[in-house]
């Protein structure tokens, strides 16, 4: 049944925010940064970014970086109505939009918030393909110039819904897992093909991440320099966020940092 009137909708958000606060409060979160820095809540945080991750594992970001001055980019479908209120009552700053409904309204709100906000997109959604990385936020680190950060998120043997995206919900008092990527700039006036090639080298990475983080989640390892993390606010990064931060390093410098670009001699290889 769908919610359409205001007060079903807001009494719904509420109860949803209350239970997110309560079940993703009892979990172990750890994250192996890339580059600590990129995280609001760090002390040398610089500059805004564009942080994207995919849509099933939004509880996490959610939970955990409320009121770290960000905002998110969420679908104009009114089944994305209580998400949205959720997300203003947990402390993000929401637009509305997709590249299926207002979605250049909402790059041009977006472009208009960076720079003193920090941005996050889930780039395959509203409706998939699920793990298919749309270029939007690639266009628009590369039209303003803003570093992108992939964040890939597992949990510990969690629950799937059978929705496009197979939307994950973690057990309670399981595990979840982060690896982070550091911050990639996207060159400037880029041509079609240029674009695409930014756009799948970030989608490459985004997918291995996740698969990182999902394996780490699924062991009892560790990893060196994990860190743990805890859900609390940013106490800074409204007036960081206006501070000039570093570039960044390319997509192909993060790519070769994970092995996912092929050496020299795979590139000589004949084909089978």
């Amino acid at each position: 049944m769908k919610l359409k009137s205001s007060l079903a909708i807001g009494a719904t958000s509420l109860l949803s925010t209350a239970c997110i606060r309560q079940w993703m409060g009892t979990l172990d979160y750890r994250v192996d940064f890339g580059d600590p820095t990129v995280d609001p809540v760090h002390p040398e945080y610089r500059g805004s970014k564009i942080y994207v991750f995919w849509h099933e594992n939004i509880l996490l970001p959610l939970y955990l970086r409320g009121h770290s001055n960000i905002s998110m980019l969420l679908s104009r479908h009114h089944d994305a109505d209580i998400l949205a209120r959720v997300a203003v009552l947990m402390g993000f700053g929401v637009v509305r939009g997709s590249t299926f409904k207002g979605g250049s309204a909402a790059l041009r709100e977006l472009a208009g918030r960076a720079g003193r906000e920090n941005l996050t997109i889930t780039p395959d959604g509203p409706r998939g393909p699920r793990r298919r990385l749309a270029p939007g936020c690639v266009f628009l680190a590369s039209t303003m110039r803003i570093p992108i950060v992939t964040m890939g998120f597992g949990y510990e043997r969690p629950w799937r819904l059978g929705t496009w995206d197979r939307f994950a919900i973690p057990r309670p008092w399981s595990r979840a897992r982060g690896v982070v990527s550091r911050p990639m700039y996207v060159p400037p006036d880029l041509d079609r093909d240029a674009l695409e090639q930014q756009r799948s080298g970030v989608e490459r990475l985004l997918v291995h991440l996740s698969d990182e983080a999902e394996s780490w989640a699924g062991s009892r390892a560790h990893r060196p320099g994990e860190m743990l993390v805890r859900k609390e606010p940013s106490r800074h990064a409204r007036n960081s966020a206006l501070v000039s931060g570093p570039a960044g390093v390319s997509v192909d410098d993060e790519l070769s940092r994970f092995g996912l670009l092929p050496t020299a001699c795979q590139l000589d290889r004949p084909a089978a």
